[in-house]
């Protein structure tokens, strides 16, 4: 059995009187249940090209419902990271969206939508991002022509940023406050590494290069696009942590419990955060906490895009250079009305 590239479905072989050396067969799953169509050859390659066109033609929805849409976009899009995240988000959208006429969406709808959201405390923020999910589906069904026409989603404005990082002093702190070996570790890794969590908990053992000291946070497993993720040298402080963990490894995961790969440590890093007084901390603080600190030492632009995996050194700047002491100097010195020293400053003080 062969996977596709976005592991959608697989290919295998099903041995008929027509085709001895096993038919190719497109074997995928859908609403729990295994299906399996006929490719009518025993070509692999040829295979390989029919099966798009067969497949989009089985998952294609009989009505145009969000709820029908939306399934057919994740059976679409299946191996993609936004897939798994749909799920989650579907449990909101699903009971207000689910079974409209996608094409019968009014603005009132959304609004209503918000206000619900609104009600039980979800910010602003979060709304955005779940309608956002309705609208790149709608539109996906409208370049599929399985819609005459996509609706517009009204949305809430998108909220400010913020940088929102801890001191060193802060997380020092929040290390003491970490009461579980695994958690501990985790916020080590991410501030020396500035690693997204998700790269942090994919981690693995084979990719810390002790004798290089080198920590490769890209995983070879992830086929499909995704944010940038970056070959980061160890320090002093994480080479010893580290060190101390291949010891006790149970998994060939670096940040594990009883042997098992960490699913998530939102909820610990909220805990020891309350227990050191700190305010809520989030495991991508700790991202932005170590680019924080970079710029503040500064280091340059470049080289910190590069250790954070960004391609674009612009958005680095964007939302770093501020931080950093030589930020807009240049600037500040050009607008000099004086023209003494400070030599002169301290006689006349």
């Amino acid at each position: 059995m062969r996977k596709t590239d976005d592991d959608a479905y697989t290919i295998g072989r099903l041995r008929t009187d027509e085709f001895p050396r096993g038919e190719c067969v497109l074997i995928f799953r859908q609403d729990g249940k295994r299906r399996r169509f006929r490719l009518g050859t025993d070509n692999e390659a040829e295979a390989r090209r029919r099966a798009p066109t067969i497949y989009a033609e089985a998952v294609k929805p009989k009505g145009s419902s969000v709820g029908e849409l939306w399934q057919a976009y994740r059976l679409e899009k299946a191996g993609k990271p936004s897939v798994a995240i749909m799920e989650h988000q579907w449990k909101a959208l699903g009971p207000h969206f689910g079974r409209m006429n996608a094409e019968d969406i009014t603005i009132d709808d959304c609004n209503a939508y918000a206000a619900a959201r609104r009600a039980i405390g979800r910010k602003d923020g979060t709304i955005l991002t779940e309608l956002n999910r309705v609208r790149t589906v709608l539109n996906w069904a409208h370049k599929r022509r399985l819609i005459r026409v996509s609706p517009h989603i009204e949305r809430p404005s998108a909220p400010k940023s913020k940088t929102e990082h801890l001191t060193r002093d802060q997380v020092r702190a929040l290390l003491k406050a970490c009461s579980m070996p695994h958690l501990q570790l985790f916020v080590y890794l991410a501030y020396a590494t500035a690693g997204r969590a998700g790269a942090i908990l994919d981690l693995t053992w084979d990719r810390i290069d002790f004798a290089r000291g080198k920590i490769d946070l890209e995983n070879p497993d992830i086929r499909v696009p995704h944010k940038g993720r970056a070959v980061v040298p160890m320090n002093r402080t994480l080479r010893m942590r580290l060190l101390e963990a291949k010891q006790g490894a149970r998994s060939d995961y670096v940040v594990e419990w009883g042997g098992q790969k960490v699913g998530s440590v939102k909820r610990g890093l909220a805990k020891a955060a309350e227990n050191a007084g700190l305010p809520h901390v989030h495991p991508h603080m700790l991202r932005h906490s170590a680019a924080v600190r970079q710029a503040e030492e500064g280091v340059p632009m470049e080289e910190i895009a590069s250790f954070l995996g960004h391609s674009n050194v612009n958005v680095t700047r964007r939302i770093y250079a501020r931080f950093s002491p030589h930020h807009l100097l240049k600037s500040a010195a050009a607008l000099e009305l004086d023209d003494f020293d400070l030599t002169e400053v301290k006689r006349t003080a």
